[in-house]
């Protein structure tokens, strides 16, 4: 998959997402904004009530994306033979869809209406999905191959170019600017890590500010535009290597942490779910069949 390929399909699963809460939002607004007493006078209550035909089927829906998410992505890990079928990182991000879409879904199933042990399931949801978003953010932190492995150290390391070699003698920068970008492309001791989150939102911003006073100073020098498109994407992604190397070790004991609270929830929220449908058949709830 190119890289515009997988730009496309990320958008084009985030758009779905999207759709669904806004349409669902759209459809069922009046019903959801009338308090519960007065809920079942609403013309749309037979059709949108957690046991009605639609938000019956908005539960069972959500509930079969959130298992074939949770399950299709677990096995994926596990065996061998599933290996030829795609990459562990686009499974990981359609397990991200489904898992963001199943939820979407179970919360307009719920009419926004939580009680009793289902309400622990729904906010064992809740704490997952969080919990799913800081762990994206931990996980793309941390260097991987194109499969989705994590690197070593010594890998990423590997993997970085000799930015000076390069900038001298293909593009032969000046000694001002060469200069300018061994400065901003030398590895730096980080902040504390106590404060990891403001050091990289700073950190982002010093980069930045760095990057277009580079940008700045080799227009000046009235190079090709296509010499200085190349230069500040080199520069961009040595300072992109530097900063994971930089926090790496910090990442991955993260990571590591992140599922310690991440499953536990998921386990709950697995749990309860399968008693509420168990629940819900024995007290001979049907959908349309």
């Amino acid at each position: 998959m190119s890289p515009l390929v997988h730009r496309i399909y990320i958008a084009t699963l985030a758009g779905i997402v999207v759709f669904t809460a806004v349409y669902l939002t759209y459809k069922g607004f009046s019903y959801y904004n009338t308090t519960v007493e007065e809920r079942f006078y609403h013309p749309d209550h037979t059709l949108l009530k957690s046991s009605g035909p639609y938000g019956h089927g908005l539960g069972i829906i959500g509930t079969l994306l959130i298992l074939i998410g949770v399950f299709g992505y677990i096995a994926k890990k596990r065996y061998r033979f599933l290996a030829r079928f795609g990459r562990l990182k686009y499974w990981l991000e359609f397990h991200i869809f489904l898992c963001t879409l199943g939820p979407v879904m179970i919360l307009f199933h719920t009419a926004f209406k939580f009680g009793g042990i289902v309400s622990i399931s729904f906010w064992s949801m809740v704490a997952v999905v969080a919990s799913g978003v800081i762990g994206r953010v931990i996980y793309i932190q941390i260097p991987r191959t194109i499969e989705g492995r994590e690197l070593s150290l010594g890998e990423i390391q590997e993997t970085k170019n000799d930015i000076n070699d390069i900038l001298k003698n293909t593009y032969h920068a000046d000694q001002g600017i060469f200069e300018k970008i061994a400065n901003a492309t030398t590895p730096k001791n980080e902040a504390s890590k106590s404060k990891l989150l403001s050091g990289m939102i700073g950190k982002y911003f010093e980069d930045r500010k760095t990057v277009n006073t580079i940008k700045k100073s080799l227009r000046e020098k009235n190079l090709p535009t296509e010499d200085i498109n190349k230069m500040v994407t080199l520069i961009e992604n040595e300072i992109s290597i530097n900063n994971k190397i930089a926090r790496l070790q910090t990442m991955q004991k993260l990571f590591k942490y992140w599922h310690v609270a991440h499953l536990p929830f998921a386990i709950i929220m697995l749990i309860i779910m399968v008693i509420h449908v168990a629940i819900t058949l024995a007290f001979g709830y049907k959908w349309i069949f």
